[in-house]
This record gives C-alpha cells, structure tokens and sequence, in this order.
C-alpha cells in the first residue's frame, strides 16, 4: 500500500503579503497602491463576490460550492479580496491577524453569552 502524498502547508500571511509586494514591484505598480486605490479596488472585487450570490435564494447560496464553474468564480473573488485587503494591510501597516483578535475580543465583551434562565 502507498504512503498518500502529503499535502503542503498552506503559505502564511507575511509569506502571502510578500509576495503580493514583490508581484507589484516586479510590474512598477506600487505608485497606484495607495490605501485609497486599494480600498477602492477591495470594494470592486467584494461587490463582484456579491454578485455570484446576489438573486440565489438562502438554500441555493448554501449550495453555491457544489457547481464546479460557481466554486471556482467565489474562490477566485475571495482571492482577489483577500489580497487587496493584505495589500492595504501592508501599506497601513496593520497586522490583519492582529486586529482581528482584537475585534473578536471586543465583541466578545459587547455581546456575552446568553445566561440561561
């Protein structure tokens, strides 16, 4: 019996970022990713996220994955919005994986747990 073949980690988010930065650099692009122009473009490929799911209904939207064309149209979107997002994460200067700790930390004091009755 063979071994499967193990799967390769999954890639970083400073790795990602990196290269995201160097992908850039290698074209001259970095006089146009300024944090408005990368905010801009965010919310360009996060409305074209939207409109993959914009007419399904709620059990249609849950089954969106099960139609190779659809999955591979969201998982390309969430790509392009994912790495706007690094890339205004990097030209700020904010740690995504830090901020979002420390908004799930908030919220988790602005909405408790319901206690039982």
């Amino acid at each position: 019996m063979t071994e499967p073949t193990p799967r390769p980690a999954p890639p970083d988010l400073p790795a990602l970022q990196r290269r995201l930065a160097e992908f850039a650099a290698a074209r001259n692009w970095q006089p146009y990713h300024t944090p408005k122009n990368l905010v801009s473009a965010l919310g360009v490929e996060a409305a074209e996220l939207a409109e993959i799911f914009q007419w399904l209904t709620p059990e249609e939207s849950a089954r969106v994955m099960t139609d190779p064309d659809t999955a591979h149209r969201v998982r390309d979107e969430v790509a392009d919005v994912l790495a706007y997002l690094l890339q205004l994460c990097e030209a700020l200067g904010v740690d995504a994986l830090a901020a979002l700790a420390a908004k799930i930390d908030r919220n988790e004091h602005r909405f408790p747990r319901p206690t039982a009755a």
